[in-house]
């Protein structure tokens, strides 16, 4: 090692001042894009995608926000029996979904057979069937019509005391 560094230092005096400017330079350039390609281009990077980035975090923390404030009410909401349940949830039926759906229950599960229903119905009751009964889809097998409607079953699992 000591042999490769004399002979490297023999050959730099050797070289003309014209010659070693131009290595000088050489290195110099290699210097700075080592640089640059390893600390300032990925910081510039960095720096660039930060405010795309902020702005997607900022909102998932409003979503966040919302489903936590959406689960404190339905926390706060007193508790539902089963046979209210039902009630609201076959009232919602009525409501948002009219003769385009029937109910069937068994046990602690409701079997929601739809025929022809819109899209925008059926979210408007899957939302109100969520705030009123308290009762989520614990299975869908749905196609879509060619005009847009929605028809298969939807079950809703009942909320339990």
């Amino acid at each position: 090692m000591n042999a490769a560094v004399q002979a490297l230092r023999a050959r730099w005096a050797a070289l003309a001042p014209r010659e070693k400017a131009m290595v000088a330079a050489a290195v110099a350039v290699v210097a700075f894009a080592l640089v640059w390609v390893l600390a300032i281009g990925p910081a510039l990077a960095t720096l660039r995608g930060a405010e795309e980035q902020r702005r997607a975090l900022d909102l998932q923390v409003q979503h966040m926000a919302n489903l936590q404030a959406q689960a404190q009410s339905l926390q706060s909401q007193p508790k539902l029996g089963r046979d209210e349940a039902v009630r609201q949830l076959e009232l919602s039926v009525r409501q948002r979904l009219g003769t385009t759906a029937r109910v069937l229950i068994s046990g602690d599960r409701v079997t929601v057979t739809l025929a022809g229903t819109q899209a925008d119905a059926l979210a408007q009751w899957l939302a109100q069937a969520r705030a009123t009964a308290r009762s989520l889809p614990a299975e869908a097998h749905l196609t879509r019509n060619a005009g847009g409607t929605w028809e298969g079953n939807i079950v809703l699992a009942l909320p339990r005391p």
